[in-house]
């Protein structure tokens, strides 16, 4: 996994590494036009990992917001595999962000509404606060989570709420499952070589540069070359040929995660189209 960090010496290592903030960049489209640049709008931290404040295309601003992130970012520790949380009490505080990556106030989650690492590695909080109060007191709106599978080619950009830095690349391919120690994740998201993630990214939002919308949740990468080990995933294909990529980092998609959100934003893993696993 991308680790979550833990106290201050963990920051400060990183940042002695040369860890510093970056802007958010343009990148091209499919068309070659280069889209508006990413912002930290709508981005979170928290004490370990990245989120952000995230939407349904059915979400209403009377519902209360919910915030994504990664299933091994969650407080209550990595759970195992087959295990399935939900709407677990939570008084979870996140740092949200701003455009220009500047901390304007605190959010504070009711319950974990979902969190597994199985099959994929994500996290939904839900919040004491609706989308229209987020926005009210802060002009921040939610990011929107995209229906659709991202394609191959797309330009995204990673945008970390814990180091407030973002990271452009594009979409490099699918790994039909990715596999890191005990877990198991299906048709990840394999960047190309630019979006160099680290810990602490863990639980960022992938961004499509072209459309704003959330496309993928950052979770992990190949650190030191290994084959299938924690922090060393290994892609294997329908065949069973594992394939390992040092360098080379990797999100879960999201696409899958909207069918599981009913009216009120609360998660129904009987929805139609809904495939989350199950507890």
């Amino acid at each position: 996994m991308n680790k979550p960090l833990v106290g201050a010496l963990l920051s400060v290592l990183f940042l002695g590494a040369g860890v510093a903030p970056a802007a958010a960049a343009t990148s091209p489209d499919a068309t070659g036009v280069r889209a508006q640049a990413v912002t930290f709008a709508g981005t979170v931290a928290l004490s370990n990992c990245s989120g952000s404040v995230v939407r349904a295309p059915s979400s209403l601003p009377g519902d209360p917001a919910l915030v994504l992130s990664n299933g091994h970012c969650l407080e209550t520790g990595f759970p195992g595999p087959g295990e399935v949380l939900l709407n677990r009490s939570s008084t979870r505080s996140f740092t949200l962000l701003n455009a220009a990556g500047n901390g304007v106030g605190t959010l504070r989650a009711g319950k974990i509404a979902y969190g597994t690492m199985t099959d994929t590695d994500v996290s939904l909080y839900q919040l004491t606060r609706t989308y229209a109060q987020i926005e009210s007191s802060y002009g921040i709106k939610a990011l929107e989570l995209d229906a659709a599978r991202p394609t191959r080619g797309t330009a995204v950009t990673v945008a970390s709420g814990y180091w407030k830095r973002t990271y452009s690349c594009a979409v490099d391919g699918f790994a039909y499952r990715l596999k890191e120690g005990a877990w198991t994740w299906k048709d990840s998201v394999r960047y190309t070589s630019a979006c160099r993630t680290i810990g602490g990214t863990s639980g960022s939002p992938v961004i499509n540069d072209a459309t704003g919308k959330v496309v993928a949740v950052n979770n992990t990468g190949n650190e030191d070359g290994q084959r299938c080990t924690d922090n060393n995933p290994c892609e294997v294909d329908e065949n069973g040929t594992v394939t390992v990529r040092q360098g080379i980092n990797y999100a879960q998609q999201t696409y899958g995660i909207v069918p599981c959100i009913g009216a009120g934003n609360q998660i129904d893993l009987n929805r139609a189209g809904c495939t989350l696993p199950k507890p």
